[in-house]
């Protein structure tokens, strides 16, 4: 039996255009080649061999699952940055674009600069680089 890959990490939104700012803050591209986009579905471009982020409108969701789509508040992904600076500024851009910072950067004892920010629906990432 072969191992599975994690292929893709999968959110909704109320507002497709916002979840698309709020992502492209993070860095991806949703006008390159290779990105997906329609009305209720999207995919950034990713690079080869790592896994897509999903986008799907929180109406389609609720077709398919039969309820509406609640973010958790005990998962999250996490973002690698290039530099502790970048932590930062990524999350200056975040605050200052009109979404949540919800833990402000800062020096984590494991040795990385940390932050937590949050979409428009409430989906958490983590941002981090080491110290």
């Amino acid at each position: 039996m072969g191992k599975p890959v994690l292929d893709a990490v999968a959110v909704s939104a109320r507002d497709i255009e916002r979840a698309k700012v709020f992502y492209t803050l993070l860095g991806f591209d949703f006008e390159g080649t290779g990105a997906f986009v329609s009305e209720d579905h999207v995919e950034p471009v990713r690079d080869d061999g790592a896994p897509r982020l999903m986008i799907d409108s929180a109406a389609l969701m609720e077709k398919l699952t039969g309820e509406p789509p609640r973010a958790p508040n005990h998962a999250s992904f996490a973002m690698l940055c290039d530099s502790p600076a970048d932590v930062d500024a990524h999350a200056a851009a975040i605050a200052a674009a009109g979404f949540t910072v919800l833990v402000a950067p800062w020096d984590a004892f494991w040795g990385q600069r940390y932050a937590t920010v949050m979409d428009a629906d409430g989906y958490r990432v983590d941002l981090f680089a080491p110290l």
